[in-house]
């Protein structure tokens, strides 16, 4: 699937002009592509379907739909209704899950995305980060690539812990079990972050295809090819995937925001928003060991 486009969404203030570049690719091994994704200003989803488990391609897609039912386009939609889409998404995927002969096949997905959020009482316009799993979400300010996300795997748990690197984590026989995801249990815990909207953001969506094939020092090169416009980007992102194995899908989404303006909290947009709505579940915080890719200055 490709996708390039534009849009302009209206807000208090005037309009936001979001520009996206989408792309995913079923990879030079899988036979099958798993991955799905959702790219409409100002909705933008990755889902990555849980290869080995029955029916991953059409969990990744029902989430894509559930959030395409939820969430208005055209317009920021709310936190709630975000949460909303993500917990009728579990429901969603829990139903494919079938009984067989060997017992239950689990369909289970990845999500990960951001969406343009009205956070109300007075907080204005916000980018909701969340995600479930370890598809990513990166945050590009011409010069820094930060992941945004935290990976819910079983070598993240151990990275947060101390007892690995995250050299290491590359290499380690679990690096590819997940400890959360949609349509395991019955309840599903998201994590969720809201980054001010304002001036210039740049945002990377991707399944761990892109992930596990392309460092963030990479990436950010990549990004910093293109300090214009977004236009592109996702292709050359999945090209760089394929050209270095692409032993599973590949899916990216690169979001292009301007709001106007400038933001006036610098390097804090990144944090998370101290008075969330109660609705709003509460994030981990990210480990004291993560890093960023850059450019050099």
């Amino acid at each position: 699937m490709t996708s390039d486009g534009s849009g302009v969404v209206p807000i208090p203030s005037g309009s936001a002009r979001i520009a996206h570049s989408a792309r995913t690719h079923v990879g030079n091994v899988r036979s099958v592509n798993e991955d799905a994704l959702l790219a409409h200003a100002p909705v933008y989803v990755v889902a990555d379907g849980m290869g080995g488990h029955a029916r991953g391609d059409a969990a990744s897609r029902a989430v894509v739909d559930t959030f395409t039912r939820h969430l208005d386009t055209g317009r920021p939609s709310t936190p709630e209704q975000v949460l909303d889409a993500i917990h009728s998404s579990n429901e969603v995927v829990r139903a494919l899950s079938a009984d067989g002969d060997e017992g239950t096949a689990v369909a289970g997905t990845t999500v990960a995305g951001v969406v343009l959020v009205d956070a109300g009482e007075g907080r204005g316009l916000h980018w909701m980060v969340f995600n479930v799993g370890d598809s990513r979400v990166y945050a590009w300010d011409g010069r820094r690539l930060d992941q945004v996300t935290v990976d819910h795997s079983a070598v993240q748990e151990l990275v947060d812990a101390g007892l690995i690197s995250s050299d290491d984590a590359e290499r380690h026989p679990d690096r590819n079990v997940i400890t959360r995801a949609i349509g395991a249990d019955d309840v599903v815990e998201p994590d969720v972050w809201l980054i001010p909207a304002a001036g210039r953001q740049v945002f990377l969506i991707c399944s761990d295809g892109l992930s596990k094939e392309v460092g963030d020092e990479r990436i950010a090169q990549i990004l910093a090819g293109h300090a214009m416009h977004a236009a592109g980007l996702a292709g050359e992102l999945i090209e760089v995937a394929l050209a270095a194995g692409a032993r599973d899908n590949v899916t990216a989404v690169v979001v292009e925001s301007d709001l106007g303006g400038e933001s006036d909290d610098g390097g804090a947009t990144r944090d998370r928003d101290a008075a969330l709505p109660a609705e709003v579940e509460q994030t981990r915080p990210r480990g004291t060991g993560d890093q960023g890719g850059g450019v050099p200055a």
